[in-house]
C-alpha cells in the first residue's frame, strides 16, 4: 500500500514538474514574441536588394536620353576616384588629381540606376562590413550603397513607405550606423538590420542637412529652422532665436562653431546659442570653411569668401555692385540671370576642396586660386521638370516645363531656344492649331498663342479678353472653334466671341482639367474634378461620376479618344479615361464605362498625360511610369526599367518614335521597340 500510495505521489509530481515546465516555456515564449513585437515597434518595413546590372539576361527597353541639362549637383572623391551625380546619372572619373580629368565611366539613371535623380554623396562605413561604401541618396528611390570595386553590384535601401524613400542627406556615425534625412518622413536611423525612426520627436520633421555625430547632432530643416540633438534632448534655434530664415540649406562645422546656411545670411552658433549673423541678406545656398574664411555660393551671384575675423565686418549686399571692401571678389563671375543655375555645391578630399556649379567643377590648387577641371556640355534643356510635349509642323520639339517657360528644340542641330516671361512661366499643355497655324500655349497665366514657324508669340488671352479664367488646363479644338479648360469652368472661343460653361450650366465641376474633342464631331469630353461631362456642343448631355456607373474616381485628370475603326468617328469609340488615383478606365460614347485590365489600379495619371497612336495608347502616372495599353491585343504593360523617373508627365510621337517627358528630363524610343 506504502508503494502504491509512493508512486501515486512520485507521479503527481512529475505531473506537477511537467506542468511547470510548460508554463515556464509558455512564459518565456510568450516574453520573447513581447520582447520582438516591442523591438519591432517604430522599425520601418524596407528592402536590400542589388541592382540589375548590365550583363544580367532578359529584355530591357532602350530609352535614348534627349539634350539632358547636363549638370552635376553633387560630388565626392571616394576610393582615389573622383565621383560626379546630376540628373542623367553617375559619372566616375578614375584619377581626381588629372588634368583633364579623361572621360568618365557612367551609371546612367533609369538603365544602370533607379529612375530618379541622385541628391547627395558622402563616403562612410555600414554597420558588419569592412570594407567603406560611397553612400548616394536619391529623390525616391531610396539610399545607393556603391562599392568601390566596379566589379560588384550596387545596393539600394528601399524602404516601403515612398515617403521614407525620398533621402535628402546622409550622416554615417562612428559606430556604423547611418542617418537618413527624408523630405516628409523625418530622421531615419539605419543599423545594416533595421530601418527605424530615430526620434519620434522628428518624425514629421522635413530634414534639408545634417552635420555633426552622434552625441552633438544638427539637423536642418525646410521650415523649423535648424535642430540641435545632444545628451538625449533636442533644442530648436529658429527665426524668434533671430535666426535668419527657417529654411537651412547647408550646415558646416569648425572650431569657430556651428554655421547654418539660409536664404537670408548665415548664422553663426556657438555653445548652443546664435552668436552673430554673417552676410545677412544674402541667399546661401551652400557653404564651406576655408580656413580664416567661410566661402557661400549663392543661387545667382557667385561664391563669396567672408572673413570670420570677429572685427571685421560681414556684411555682403545683395547687390554685386555694392558688396563690402571687406569682402573678397567672387571665386568666378555669377552667371547672367537669363542663364538657368544649378547651384554650387562644396565637397572635399583632405585639404583639397572642389566646387561644382553648372559650368563644371573647379578645384582649389595649393596656391588657393581656383582651376577649373571640368567644364560642363553645353546645356540644352533649361530645367528637367517636364510638363508638356507637342511637336511644331517643321519638326521642332516644344517643351514646356513646370515653372521655367518653353524650350524649342531642333532635334537636327540639338539646339534649344529658351522662351520665358511674365505669361510663359508654368506650362500646362501645348497643342498645334492646324487652322491658324500657332502652337497654343495653356499656362497658368493666360492662353499664349505662338507663331509656329517663328516661335514668336502672337497673342495672349486673359481673362480680360473674356476668358473665364486665366490658368488654362487644357485645350482642344471643336467643330465650332477652341475649348478651354480652366479651374473655373469652360470657355469656348467661337467666331461669336468667348463663351462660358459652368455647373450652373449642368458642368459635373467648374474644375476642369481634361478635354478630348474632334474638329469634325460636336461631342466633347471634359474631365473634371467631379467626374466626366460629355457634352453636344455647348450643351451638357450627361455627367459620368461615381454614383451613377462603375467609375472608380471622379477626379479626372486626361481624356483620350481611341476610335475602333480607323480614324473615324463611330458609336464603338472608347475614351479613355485618367483619374488620380484609380488608373485608366474606358468608357464608350454613351458614358459607360467598359471593363479591361489594369496593371496599375490605384496609379495616379498626370494632367493631360495620355497619348494615343496607331499601335499604342501611353498614359503617364505619378509613380508607376509608364503604361502602354497594346490596340491589336488589347493589353496593358507597365514599364519603369530605364525611364529617369517613375513620374512620367508627357508625350509627344513623331516618325515612329515616343518621346517622354518626365520629373527627370525626357527620353526617346523606337514604338516597335515596346513590349
Amino acid at each position: 500500500m506504502r508503494k502504491v500510495a509512493a508512486g501515486v505521489a512520485a507521479a503527481l509530481l512529475l505531473t506537477g514538474i511537467a506542468s511547470t515546465c510548460v508554463a515556464i516555456y509558455r512564459i518565456r515564449r510568450n516574453l520573447n514574441a513581447l520582447r520582438r513585437q516591442v523591438a519591432d515597434e517604430g522599425n520601418l518595413a524596407f528592402t536590400l536588394t542589388r541592382l540589375p546590372q548590365s550583363s544580367d539576361p532578359g529584355p530591357k527597353p532602350t530609352f535614348e536620353p534627349l539634350a539632358p541639362t547636363g549638370a552635376f549637383t553633387a560630388g565626392a572623391v571616394f576610393a582615389g576616384k573622383l565621383y560626379l551625380a546630376g540628373p542623367g546619372g553617375l559619372a566616375i572619373y578614375n584619377n581626381q588629381s588629372a588634368q583633364p580629368l579623361g572621360n568618365p565611366r557612367w551609371l546612367r539613371t533609369g538603365p544602370e540606376l533607379p529612375p530618379a535623380p541622385i541628391v547627395a554623396l558622402r563616403a562612410g562605413r555600414l554597420r558588419g562590413t569592412g570594407t567603406p561604401l560611397l553612400l548616394a541618396t536619391t529623390h525616391g528611390e531610396g539610399l545607393l550603397l556603391i562599392s568601390a570595386d566596379p566589379n560588384q553590384p550596387i545596393q539600394q535601401l528601399l524602404p516601403a513607405d515612398p515617403a521614407a524613400s525620398d533621402i535628402t542627406a546622409v550622416l554615417p556615425l562612428d559606430s556604423g550606423d547611418l542617418l537618413l534625412g527624408t523630405r516628409r518622413a523625418g530622421l531615419l536611423l539605419y543599423n545594416g538590420t533595421t530601418l527605424r525612426q530615430f526620434s519620434p520627436a522628428l518624425a514629421q520633421v522635413s530634414v534639408t542637412a545634417l552635420a555633426g555625430g552622434e552625441g552633438d547632432l544638427w539637423i536642418g530643416t525646410c521650415a523649423r529652422g535648424v535642430l540641435h540633438w545632444h545628451a538625449g534632448q533636442l533644442d530648436a534655434i529658429g527665426p524668434g532665436d533671430n535666426l535668419p530664415d527657417p529654411l537651412v540649406e547647408d550646415i558646416a562645422i569648425g572650431p569657430e562653431g556651428v554655421f547654418v546656411a539660409t536664404p537670408l545670411g548665415v548664422a553663426q552658433i556657438t555653445d548652443g546659442h546664435l552668436a552673430r549673423v554673417l552676410a545677412p541678406g544674402l541667399f546661401a545656398h551652400a557653404i564651406a570653411l576655408d580656413g580664416p574664411s567661410l566661402l557661400i555660393a549663392t543661387l545667382d551671384q557667385g561664391v563669396h569668401a567672408v572673413p570670420l575675423d570677429p572685427h571685421a565686418s560681414t556684411n555682403v549686399s545683395s547687390r554685386p555692385e555694392a558688396r563690402s571692401a571687406e569682402v573678397e571678389r567672387p571665386l568666378y563671375s555669377p552667371l547672367a540671370p537669363t542663364i538657368p543655375t544649378t547651384p554650387t555645391r562644396f565637397f572635399s578630399s583632405g585639404t583639397t576642396l572642389f566646387a561644382i556649379d553648372t559650368n563644371g567643377l573647379r578645384r582649389r590648387d595649393a596656391a588657393g586660386s581656383w582651376q577649373t577641371i571640368l567644364s560642363a556640355p553645353p546645356q540644352q534643356l533649361t530645367d528637367n521638370d517636364i510638363a508638356a510635349l507637342s511637336f511644331s509642323p517643321d519638326g521642332r520639339l516644344w517643351i514646356g516645363t513646370f515653372d521655367r517657360g518653353i524650350d524649342v528644340l531642333n532635334l537636327e542641330t540639338n539646339r534649344a531656344r529658351h522662351i520665358e516671361d511674365e505669361h510663359v512661366f508654368c506650362i500646362n499643355r501645348i497643342v498645334a492649331d492646324p487652322q491658324r497655324h500657332t502652337m497654343d500655349v495653356a499656362t497658368a497665366n493666360g492662353l499664349v498663342l505662338f507663331d509656329a514657324q517663328r516661335a514668336t508669340a502672337r497673342q495672349v488671352l486673359t481673362r480680360r479678353d473674356g476668358l473665364v479664367s486665366d490658368q488654362i488646363t487644357d485645350i482642344a479644338f471643336t467643330r465650332s472653334g477652341t475649348a478651354l479648360a480652366t479651374p473655373a469652368g469652360l470657355t469656348f472661343l467661337t467666331a461669336s466671341g468667348a463663351q462660358s460653361l459652368y455647373t450652373f450650366q449642368g458642368l459635373a465641376n467648374n474644375h476642369v482639367y481634361a478635354l478630348s474633342a474632334e474638329p469634325d464631331s460636336p461631342r466633347v469630353f471634359a474631365g473634371t474634378l467631379g467626374g466626366v461631362s460629355i457634352l453636344d456642343g455647348q450643351t451638357v448631355l450627361q455627367n459620368v461620376t461615381l454614383r451613377n456607373s462603375s467609375l472608380q474616381r471622379n477626379w479626372i485628370t486626361a481624356i483620350a479618344r481611341v476610335p475602333q475603326s480607323g480614324d473615324q468617328l463611330g458609336e464603338q469609340d472608347l475614351w479613355f479615361v485618367g483619374t488620380y488615383g484609380g488608373g485608366v478606365v474606358q468608357m464608350d460614347a454613351a458614358g459607360r464605362v467598359v471593363a479591361s485590365q489594369n496593371p496599375a489600379p490605384n496609379a495616379v495619371i498626370n494632367p493631360n498625360a495620355l497619348l494615343r497612336t496607331a499601335q499604342h495608347v501611353f498614359a503617364g502616372s505619378l509613380d508607376d511610369g509608364l503604361l502602354v495599353y497594346s490596340l491589336s491585343n488589347r493589353r496593358w504593360t507597365q514599364i519603369t526599367a530605364g525611364l529617369p523617373s517613375r513620374n512620367v508627365t508627357a508625350f509627344a510621337a513623331r516618325n515612329g518614335e515616343l518621346y517622354i517627358g518626365t520629373a527627370n528630363g525626357i527620353v526617346r524610343i523606337a514604338e516597335a521597340r515596346l513590349p
